[in-house]
């Protein structure tokens, strides 16, 4: 009986004894965890633009005056040579004032008076001329009947040709103070007393076919030579401008594939760099930081049907193919960690945390090749916390 009591006691000290260990053996600690797969890892380049045609025709005023109301509208087709844009006329005189038109009136006297003089000149000079033919009829008549010398008839005949010399100079003269005379009644002309009819409308047609993209100039109204009226483009002929640091545009090349991402539909586009701005540019940052910045522009490689919901000045975001890996192994780059100078990541074998050296390759913003240290459907620990380390328990969350 005595024995069967030190049994017992004995077994109820090993229970508690068992009991504390089990209650001092930390838990298991909650982690993240996932594969390495194999697949392609690609290295990219982030980068955001926006779309643009390729060729922009802006339709300007081709002279001062009146233009009509526009009546296309954004999205109307045009046809180059024949689908009318604006209808143009002369502008209407600007109103005179008081002070202006008597000045205006003054300077009509004035003219009025030249050219009274310039016709009593001509009409002088028209008798002049009639006297000297007449006079050479005589001298003529006189040297065939040998009463003059041949140098009186010479003098006769170049008298007639300086009075014909005159003559002609008056003419001008008159024709002179005629147009003197008239623009300075045309500087006295009201607003609405000019005729504008029909032959005076200029027709600015459309150069291309395409569409209409921006109204510059809706309303009617005067606007001098050189003023944009509409804007013209084919959407078709559409293109794509990234900006991007300079220091991650040098790594760029034509010809690199490029995926179009948040553009508003639900699947990428793939495109193709077709040239790397040879010139940067400076921009202010929105935290006020001066960076350099180029132009990288890219042409669609899939079909219209796949973007044609795009138009002009789109915002879009590209991923720039820069480098790529093909059936590799690969691991989040969430898993790796620096120890001692090294890559590493956490194994988790039979529910230990295991650190094991890794060797990588291309990596990129969310991925990582894996050339060395870990096999395909190892099981790893993601975004390893303060709490993991080497032999440490874990335990899917």
């Amino acid at each position: 009986m005595k024995k069967i009591k030190l049994y017992i006691k004995i077994g109820l000290g090993l229970f508690a004894v068992a009991l504390l260990v089990y209650a001092l053996i930390p838990n298991p600690a909650l982690v993240d965890m996932d594969t390495v797969k194999r697949g392609d890892v690609l290295v990219t380049l982030e980068g955001e633009g926006k779309t643009k045609i390729h060729d922009i025709y802006v339709v300007y005023s081709p002279i001062e005056g009146r233009v009509t109301r526009i009546e296309a509208e954004q999205g109307d087709t045009v046809v180059a040579g024949e689908t009318v844009i604006a209808n143009m006329r002369p502008a209407d005189p600007r109103f005179v004032d008081s002070r202006t038109e008597i000045q205006a009136q003054a300077d009509i006297q004035g003219a009025q008076a030249a050219l009274g003089f310039e016709v009593a000149k001509l009409e002088r000079a028209e008798a002049e001329l009639a006297f000297a033919k007449s006079e050479l009829e005589r001298t003529k008549r006189l040297y065939d009947n040998g009463n003059v010398s041949i140098a009186r008839l010479e003098q006769a005949e170049l008298l007639v040709r300086l009075r014909e010399t005159e003559l002609n100079t008056a003419k001008s003269g008159m024709e002179v103070a005629e147009s003197t005379l008239a623009a300075a009644k045309a500087r006295i002309v009201q607003p609405g007393t000019t005729n504008t009819d029909d032959e005076s409308t200029l027709v600015v047609r459309a150069p291309i076919s395409g569409k209409v993209l921006r109204i510059l100039h809706k309303s009617e109204g005067v606007i001098p030579a050189g003023t944009p009226i509409v804007e013209l483009g084919d959407p078709e002929q559409l293109e794509i401008v990234i900006e991007m640091l300079s220091r991650d545009a040098v790594r760029v090349n034509a010809g690199d594939t490029a995926l179009i991402k948040r553009w508003g539909g639900s699947d990428d586009i793939r495109a193709q760099v077709r040239v790397v701005a040879p010139s940067g540019f400076t921009k202010i940052s929105a935290l006020g930081v001066e960076e350099q910045r180029v132009n990288i522009y890219l042409d669609f490689i899939d079909g219209k049907e796949k973007w044609r919901g795009l138009g002009d000045a789109f915002r879009v975001e590209a991923s720039i193919i820069v480098d790529q890996a093909t059936d590799v192994l690969y691991v989040p780059i969430s898993a790796l960690f620096r120890f001692e100078g090294n890559w590493n990541a956490f194994q988790v074998v039979d529910g230990v945390a295991v650190r094991k050296q890794v060797d990588v390759g291309r990596m990129n913003e969310q991925t990582v090749e894996i050339t060395g240290g870990l096999s395909e459907g190892d099981q790893i620990i993601i975004h390893p916390g303060s709490d993991v380390d080497d032999g440490v328990r874990v335990k899917q969350r």
